[in-house]
């Protein structure tokens, strides 16, 4: 199990902070490109996607979470207030990761862009230390790295 990207969007789209760990191979676009393709494939085409077909009392009522791939697995996360977290792993991770976007949400972003008045909400985040501890947070998770079983 390996943790490849992290991507978080704000409510309009724009990429506010992205983070690699494991990624072998670039997506042979801008990085601009690249976060518009993942924020429109996340946003548009699977949350449509879900609301035409998939609205039945058996989906949970925590919409979108995660899909597979053949090269990866990606998982997903939105607040309350339209931030989305988006991370891809190798598709050996069981089930989703709802539970780990929701605290780097809130032991991570809450505590280290929220509450710090040098970061400017919506704007890209520049923090040294909420690059820091997102780093330690994803490194310190058991699907880092993990061997598979």
């Amino acid at each position: 199990m390996v943790v490849y990207n992290f991507y978080l969007f704000d409510r309009n789209g724009t990429c506010l902070h992205y983070a690699e760990w494991s990624r072998h191979r670039k997506a042979g676009m801008a990085d601009d490109e690249e976060y518009k393709l993942l924020y429109g494939i996340c946003c548009s085409c699977i949350k449509s996607f879900i609301n035409r077909y998939l609205s039945r009392p058996a989906i949970s009522k925590d919409g979108f979470l995660c899909y597979s791939t053949s090269k990866y697995k990606l998982h997903f996360y939105e607040t309350p207030s339209g931030l989305k977290f988006v991370m891809n792993t190798d598709q050996s991770i069981p089930g989703n990761i709802r539970d780990v976007l929701h605290q780097l949400y809130s032991q991570i972003y809450v505590e280290y862009v929220v509450k710090n008045p040098m970061c400017a909400l919506g704007e890209p985040i520049t923090s040294e230390l909420f690059k820091s501890k997102l780093d330690e947070f994803v490194r310190s998770l058991p699907i880092f790295n993990a061997k598979p079983a």
